[in-house]
């Protein structure tokens, strides 16, 4: 999972974690953001439509990514993006997650 937002919570959950700012990636446009996580073979967490928009395209085009899991930030607390991402972490592998974007809340 390759996210911003709460990242040791998540770690300390059993979820292998890497953030923008740990990859040293925060400055990268999100067409290049969404590249590296699929060099890395990562599911990326974002919060920003612009973002949304590339997937999809991406989608359309044929164009490959690692996955997408999007959240609107007015529309999820923190609590439940942390019990959403660890469920579509846990059940869900890389290759479930390819070319695919996923919508949190769940619930």
């Amino acid at each position: 999972m390759f996210t911003p937002r709460s990242p040791r919570v998540l770690q300390k959950k059993g979820v292998d974690v890497l953030t923008c700012l740990d990859d040293g990636t925060t400055t990268l446009d999100d067409d290049l953001l969404l590249d590296r996580a699929t060099s890395l073979g990562r599911v990326l967490f974002t919060e920003d439509e612009d973002l949304l928009a590339i997937a999809r395209q991406r989608q359309q085009a044929g164009r490959e990514f690692s996955g997408v899991a999007y959240a609107h930030q007015l529309n999820i607390s923190i609590g439940q993006a942390i019990r959403d991402l660890e469920m579509l972490a846990k059940a869900l592998d890389p290759d479930d997650m390819r070319n695919r974007v996923e919508y949190l809340p769940y619930s």
